[in-house]
């Protein structure tokens, strides 16, 4: 009885994740009433009365199990839930109902059914931010007015809002745009809105790939049900043997003190971070799609691999691809896409800068924003053929910020997203250099830099031009050999040559994403309302680490006593980088093998991730976004 009230009373200190064994009683109780609603009276016509009736019945009943889950994660926030899923709801019908084209209903109505979609999409922002922001633009307030405004109860953000808001925000607008048609029965729309394998941590679910599968009857075949017991092992081998001893182990302690620890140990930490987070977060997905697959709904591949990236840019087409594709869809395309720059483009990318340099607060905050002003006019005005390109760039520059700031109320997050915007621009415009272009380029960075280092003996530059300098030297050698290799393509050096740079090119989009991380992992798990000077000053700690004097005899002897962690470590990356196909042949091996066999094979999995879970709960990173 008391194993019950901890399962479906809600208690803080008892969450339902995937890594406790509270969940997977509770998924079994589900489970078990959902297959007997699926399987009761079933008839091979679905489309009679009877299927429809059917699939409304599985439908309201996920719909109600996934209320009452999220209802054990965030307690009475499952009425922010509600009224969010009806707003939606209400919504969808109306924008439905005043879908008139020119010869009806007039200018009138068709302008009432865009402020309707507008209105809909600002409320769902209004709530993410009063729950996400709240602290965040309040601290922005006092700065510009001199106040010291407090906001005297603690919000708390419900676990997941940035997830469910972003879901109905795209179902809205696809009816509006006339991609799917809406939802008529609440139960089907509660459902869509609140499936609670990828509530809290999605992936973000859009409307035209969810929505159609609400009407199909529940189908389940042997295949199926080995690859999703097949994904939910994978995700939990991820999430508790590498994830959460990772950072048990080591990540967390050189976070929570980098002046503790060695220039070595702070940059290992970024590394392993990198796959830390991976883990966590691909780990959720595996296992909320294996979990979905099991009831009969796909969910979308939010993971490809990213640390295969070969640049920025194609880390973000493999890295949360749902978020990456719904920033695409709703921010980049409607603010020009690459076509052109609106009001709002310029409005963003403003607006962010002028904030940052009235909350940094230090002077070179505020003549970096200007002279990025500068240098952003200048180009426009002396450059016209190149405007087109810079207000594109303008518009991705703005997707990654807005795509940082969705991922927590702290300039470290501004940071990270600009960082990664940066990345892709410099790659959209090195891919165009020649050759000696390049060498050349990356020369006159590397004297700026020691220059600039010179007069100014900082941490970050010390850092900036030693990697400068490796990336110049590495660059010199393999464009020089591809030169030469070119000679006579196809030949033993020239695969060797293009193989190498392809190595090359993955260690460095590796070691750029694990640098922008220090801002994204200093400002996670952190109160609101004092998260901006906390994660700065972590931040700044680790690149002071990183950036003084290494010893590099100490290396050895940091290896042995961490030598777990850096051998599951290179474990992970090496799997991590094992072909696809190689992939996929191992999976579909696993979902062959005879029931038996695969029970055996899934109780030595638990027995192995037993071994490896640490006493102290490690809740899913995203749980926070």
């Amino acid at each position: 009885m008391s194993l019950l009230r901890r399962i479906f009373a809600f208690e803080d200190s008892h969450p339902l994740l995937f890594t406790q064994i509270d969940f997977w009683v509770f998924f079994l109780l589900v489970y078990a009433g959902f297959c007997l609603i699926v399987s009761f009276r079933r008839q091979r016509d679905d489309g009679t009365a009877a299927g429809r009736a059917r699939r409304l019945w599985r439908n309201g009943y996920l719909f109600a199990v996934s209320l009452l889950f999220y209802y054990k994660t965030s307690g009475l926030y499952v009425l922010l839930l509600v009224a969010s899923t009806l707003a939606g709801y209400v919504s969808g019908i109306l924008l439905d109902r005043w879908n008139f084209d020119g010869r009806q209903g007039g200018k009138g109505r068709r302008q009432l059914r865009k402020g309707l979609m507008i209105a809909g999409v600002a409320a769902n922002l209004a709530m993410l931010c009063y729950f996400k922001y709240a602290y965040f633009f309040t601290d922005i307030f006092n700065t510009v007015a001199s106040t010291r405004f407090s906001i005297a109860s603690t919000i708390l953000l419900p676990v997941g809002i940035s997830f469910f808001t972003f879901q109905n925000i795209s179902y809205i607008v696809d009816v509006f745009r006339g991609k799917v048609r809406h939802v008529d029965n609440l139960l089907d729309f509660g459902f869509y809105t609140s499936f609670f394998p990828q509530l809290v941590a999605g992936p973000i679910v859009r409307a035209d790939q969810f929505v159609p599968q609400l009407y199909k009857p529940w189908f389940l075949s042997r295949h199926q049900f080995g690859v999703a017991v097949f994904w939910i092992l994978n995700g939990l081998v991820k999430k508790i043997v590498l994830s959460d001893f990772l950072a048990v182990s080591f990540v967390d302690r050189v976070f929570d003190n980098p002046t503790l620890y060695t220039a070595f140990e702070n940059f290992s930490a970024l590394l392993v971070y990198s796959l830390q987070v991976y883990a966590d977060f691909s780990g959720y997905t595996d296992i909320a799609i294996g979990v979905a697959m099991l009831m009969g709904f796909y969910l979308p591949d939010n993971f490809r691999s990213p640390y295969k990236a070969t640049n920025a840019a194609g880390f973000w087409k493999r890295w949360h691809i749902s978020l990456s594709n719904w920033l695409k869809d709703y921010l980049y395309i409607p603010l020009g896409g690459n076509r052109n720059a609106t009001w709002g483009s310029f409005i963003i990318l403003g607006s962010v800068m002028l904030v940052v340099a009235l909350m940094a607060r230090t002077a070179w905050a505020a003549w970096t924003m200007a002279a990025s002003v500068a240098l952003l006019l200048a180009w426009y005005m002396l450059l016209p053929r190149r405007r087109q390109a810079m207000k594109t760039n303008i518009n991705n520059f703005d997707t990654m910020l807005l795509g940082g700031l969705w991922h927590g109320a702290s300039f470290n997050f501004i940071t990270w997203g600009a960082l990664n915007g940066a990345g892709i621009l410099f790659y959209k415009w090195w891919k165009q250099l020649g050759c000696a272009a390049r060498i050349a380029t990356l020369g006159m960075l590397w004297a700026m830099c020691r220059l600039a280092h010179g007069l100014w003996p900082a941490p970050l530059l010390s850092m900036l031009s030693f990697a400068l300098g490796a990336v110049w030297v590495a660059v010199s050698l393999l464009e020089t050999a591809s030169l030469l290799s070119r000679r006579h393509p196809g030949s033993l050096s020239s695969v060797f040559v293009n193989n190498a740079y392809t190595v090359w090119n993955v260690l460095l989009t590796f070691v750029f994403i694990s640098f922008t991380r220090l801002f994204f992992r200093s400002g996670s798990n952190l109160d609101p309302a004092g998260a901006n000077e906390t994660a700065w000053r972590t931040a700044t700690q680790m690149v002071e680490r990183i950036g003084g004097r290494w010893n590099l005899a100490q290396i050895p002897d940091i290896v042995s006593h961490y030598r777990s962690v850096f051998i599951l470590f290179a474990l992970g990356m090496m799997i991590h980088w094992l072909p696809e196909r190689f992939k996929r042949r191992y999976r579909l091996w696993f979902a062959r093998l005879p029931l038996w066999a695969m029970a055996v094979a899934a109780a030595a999995v638990v027995v192995a991730v037993m071994q490896f879970s640490s006493a102290d709960l490690q809740p899913f990173i995203y749980f926070q976004f």
